[in-house]
């Protein structure tokens, strides 16, 4: 049993590369349904065939919902019943999203704020919106539209407990042979012996596969204080003492930033430096975070680092308590173990049923947590009678 046991997901955009991308991995889990939501019923009823050809046994999972983003009564249609949301529906042609930019707007960001909206009168556990690397510093309307998006997911995850909804960005670089990717087209241009059409020659991109963008999203999560990220270390330890781990004490966060300017260039750290720390882009790192929020984007996204899981107070310049941080905020040792665990289970490096039920465990803990701490206004013993040992070899 996993957390998707008996659940439903629904991804906007489903018919694209990226839904497509993401229905094929959740067809191996035993999540009960999938509901595609997306305008095109031409590209809905070739899936529909696609599947019940190659895949009879799981095609049953999964269901069409027609209907557009931008049309709010569309979207709450086929929100009802739902637990997860993957929003990848969006205009992504930079081209067409600069001489049409209102329909860009339309799409992406209110189309956004219309998936959000739904999402949380429906009471969906979890929201993940796919942005792009493009929203970071955006020079086009298409990287415009979507760091509009980005701030109205953080907008509207203001507005709502996390226990009620949580509501996740993730960015993607050029994902090799999706919709929006060059890669195609460059193809094409070789096989015809013509020129590559780059803009820049200099510029650099983040690069990655369909199932490693999947990947990443599964990862897009975490941060906790040094005591809680060395507890979860110790946890998986103790079930897989095989796994591998390397862990970084960061005293000062300044060296870490990648930023223009003088001032920094001396103390930071050079990417060769970092990547012997954090290893390469693509490498999963867990990061325990207490500070400001934007810190995070210097530190990784500023060096195209991919892989980043953060659990992380958010620091609003107000008292914060153990408490706070643990219970509200998801830094606790049980959330990172789970998030550790994923990992080494989506990467095949752990037995696969003692995987599940580790994270089935861990999730038992942190209800547990939640109802004591708020009832009987104490910590557990998993917290307070804990023990401190050396770590299995």
């Amino acid at each position: 049993m996993s957390q998707f046991t008996g659940k439903t997901l629904l991804i906007t955009g489903g018919t694209g590369s990226f839904g497509n991308a993401v229905l094929k991995r959740f067809l191996e889990t035993d999540i009960s349904e999938i509901r595609i939501f997306s305008r095109d019923e031409k590209k809905q009823d070739d899936m529909r065939h696609e599947f019940q050809v190659k895949a009879p046994e799981v095609a049953g999972k999964i269901r069409f919902y027609l209907g557009d983003v931008r049309d709010l009564a569309s979207v709450k249609n086929a929100m009802h019943g739902v637990d997860y949301v993957f929003h990848a529906a969006a205009l992504k042609q930079v081209p067409s999203c600069e001489f049409f930019p209102v329909e860009a707007v339309k799409t992406n960001i209110l189309g956004t704020e219309n998936v959000l909206t739904a999402a949380i009168e429906a009471g969906v556990k979890q929201v993940i919106c796919l942005s792009t690397d493009k929203a970071a510093y955006p020079v086009n309307a298409m990287g415009t539209s979507k760091a509009m998006m980005e701030k109205i997911a953080v907008a509207k995850s203001r507005t709502v407990n996390p226990e009620h909804t949580k509501i996740c960005v993730t960015r993607y670089g050029n994902v090799l042979c999706s919709r929006g990717s060059v890669v195609p087209l460059w193809i094409e241009q070789i096989k015809q012996g013509n020129a590559l059409t780059i803009t820049e020659p200099s510029m650099t991109r983040f690069v990655m596969t369909l199932e490693e963008a999947v990947d990443l999203v599964f990862a897009s999560a975490g941060a906790e204080p040094t005591i809680e990220t060395l507890a979860a270390l110790h946890l998986v330890n103790e079930v897989f003492p095989q796994a591998k781990f390397r862990y970084v004490n960061v005293v000062e966060l300044g060296r870490l930033q990648k930023k223009k300017g003088a001032l920094n260039q001396e103390r930071e750290l050079s990417d060769e430096e970092f990547e012997k720390y954090f290893g390469s882009s693509g490498t999963p790192v867990i990061f325990g975070f207490h500070g400001y929020e934007d810190l995070i984007e210097s530190i990784f996204y500023q060096r195209g680092h991919d892989g980043l899981i953060v659990h992380g107070y958010r620091e609003d310049g107000d008292i914060t308590t153990t408490y706070d941080m643990r219970v509200y905020s998801e830094l606790d040792r049980f959330h990172q173990a789970i998030d550790a665990m994923q990992v080494l289970y989506v990467n095949r490096k752990v037995n696969q049923g003692l995987a599940k039920a580790f994270i089935d465990r861990m999730e038992r803990t942190l209800v547990k947590h939640f109802e004591v701490t708020r009832n009987e206004g104490v910590d557990i013993p998993e917290f307070t009678e804990w023990v401190w040992s050396d770590l299995k070899k």
